[in-house]
């Protein structure tokens, strides 16, 4: 969950959910959107979804607090756009998915898989002078393997951006997406920002 402000900047990032149609053309319009409101797409993650015809989006976007607040209603208004959710102020579950293709000659491959095994990655690939890992989890920890490796050499990283639900309800009568208890109480205390792991 995400809703830091850059004070000197007047700059907020928010975390939208989007139920698009499969259509040639719909990201270019919805980009233009974006653009043309001063936005910034920090990431994009697209994929089909449990409906057919119909794609789930997730963006994180940045902006000008006063306006970024309001690009789920603006989304809205577009035609292709079935619905759309801000779910930053929301209770959720949310993951990034990095792959990561790093040098490993014979004599460094013990030390990258042994350094594998502690963020509990898993190998996809190993090449004669190369090592690819599938790493998932929240930026902070994707990064921190991404600085560790790069003594080795890091050949490529590619990366999905976030992908995020709300969170199940713990009781019944409760929406999806809220706090509940000690959660509530823990919020209080602790805003996640931009960089941390919405999940657990």
């Amino acid at each position: 969950m995400s809703n830091s402000t850059n004070g000197a900047s007047g700059f907020m990032q928010r975390t939208i959910i989007a139920l698009v149609q499969d259509r040639p053309g719909v990201l270019a319009r919805i980009s233009g959107l974006f653009r043309r409101r001063g936005f910034n797409i920090a990431s994009l993650a697209v994929g089909r979804s449990e409906r057919p015809g119909l794609s789930r989006m997730t963006f994180v976007v940045e902006g000008p607090a006063h306006v970024v607040q309001h690009v789920a209603a603006q989304l809205d208004r577009l035609v292709e756009v079935v619905e759309v959710q801000d779910i930053t102020e929301k209770n959720i579950v949310w993951r990034e998915l990095a792959l990561i293709k790093v040098e490993a000659s014979p004599h460094t491959r013990s030390e990258i898989l042994e350094l594998a095994g502690i963020f509990r990655v898993n190998v996809v690939d190993i090449g004669a002078n190369s090592l690819t890992m599938e790493i998932t989890g929240g930026r902070s920890k994707i990064n921190s393997l991404i600085e560790l490796l790069r003594k080795f050499g890091v050949k490529e990283v590619i990366r999905t951006g976030r992908v995020a639900t709300l969170r199940g309800a713990l009781s019944e009568g409760q929406e999806d997406g809220a706090f509940d208890g000690l959660q509530d109480e823990v919020s209080h205390y602790y805003t996640p920002t931009a960089g941390d792991s919405g999940s657990v």
